[in-house]
């Protein structure tokens, strides 16, 4: 259903309100801490009455969340929250539906109910915590670590190429692929406003640390003493400049995209790429998406946004126009139906 169909709170709410009475039970410095506090601070800004959000998860560390969140949840089973969460979504529109997973519940067991739940455009946000590895079952390697690493399960190195998550939805014809950091919640908080405002599959990945199992996967381009120029905030209608001193940026060359910096051999900032999420055609979404560093920043933010009819909208269409066209109207027409015989 739309963002601005949904029944709205007739009175202030805080984040105090979607908090829980459970005791939160990850690991002291887990980037999933901010993820939901972030979550609960953006709920009110979204407006809902607190019975119009549902909360899915599968298994995992992630899988926790939605006993920590005051709405509706459901706590599922290994690789299922988002046929779960579609279920949910297409029985009931006047649901806000969120599905928190992990790399490896939704990319691994979930893999192929992740694509096709993108493919389908259901009325659902996707919270992705990609740590690269899997944390609740101690340490082994996930569908998102990065080739060559140790882990518990590859002593001597992955030797399997990791998903590129962004590549991945987009391929799976995506309307809507963000991607945050953990350590960044005034950008998490704006990215999840605007998947809630999005008809359709919106999925933000989030590059979250473990602190246990794989510390500092994402320091690379998470540390903030590095961070300006490691990545690239994206905004829509805006160019994509970043760097400490504001002065480099994104160009499209005849190889593909350059970082270039302005004020050098000629380059003035009308040389920089404009931003455009809501672009159909997804091929400029594609590079962003596969930009990492050293050779370029990382693409953060809404990466992609396109509006689409939505499976939830479409199905519903389907069955007021059948019940219309229908000459059955109760069980005892579909009795009577057909051949009938008398005993």
């Amino acid at each position: 259903m739309s963002y601005s169909m949904i029944e709205r709170s007739t009175v202030p709410l805080t984040k105090e309100d979607f908090a829980s009475d459970q005791m939160v039970r990850w690991c002291p410095g887990c980037g999933s801490h901010a993820i939901l506090a972030t979550l609960q601070s953006i709920f009110p800004r979204i407006g809902y009455k607190r019975e119009n959000f549902c909360v899915v998860s599968g298994i995992g560390c992630a899988s926790r969340f939605p006993y920590y969140v005051n709405t509706f949840g459901f706590h599922g089973i290994h690789g299922r929250a988002t046929p779960i969460a579609t279920g949910v979504s297409v029985s009931n529109r006047k649901l806000s539906v969120w599905v928190i997973a992990g790399d490896g519940d939704l990319m691994a067991i979930g893999g192929n109910h992740f694509l096709h739940t993108i493919r389908r455009n259901v009325d659902l946000n996707i919270l992705l915590f990609n740590n690269q590895i899997y944390g609740l079952t101690k340490g082994q390697y996930s569908p998102t670590t990065p080739f060559g690493q140790v882990t518990k399960t590859s002593p001597y190195g992955t030797i399997e190429k990791p998903f590129d998550v962004g590549k991945l939805v987009l391929a799976a014809q995506g309307n809507f692929y963000a991607r945050v950091v953990d350590n960044n919640t005034k950008l998490m908080g704006d990215v999840m406003y605007e998947a809630a405002k999005h008809d359709g599959t919106s999925v933000i990945e989030i590059l979250q640390n473990c602190v246990i199992f794989n510390d500092g996967a994402h320091k690379a381009i998470a540390d903030r003493a590095t961070a300006p120029d490691r990545q690239l905030i994206l905004k829509h209608g805006e160019p994509m400049i970043f760097g400490k001193d504001n002065n480099k940026g994104i160009r499209l060359g005849s190889r593909g995209l350059e970082v270039v910096t302005i004020g050098e051999n000629g380059i003035t900032e009308k040389d920089i790429l404009v931003h455009d999420a809501q672009q159909q055609d997804a091929g400029l979404h594609n590079m962003l998406a596969d930009m990492h560093w050293p050779d370029y920043p990382i693409a953060l933010g809404v990466i992609r946004s396109v509006p689409s009819p939505t499976y939830d909208e479409l199905l519903e269409k389907q069955m007021i126009d059948a019940k219309a066209t229908s000459n059955i109207k109760c069980v005892d027409d579909i009795l009577n139906s057909g051949d009938t015989w008398e005993i």
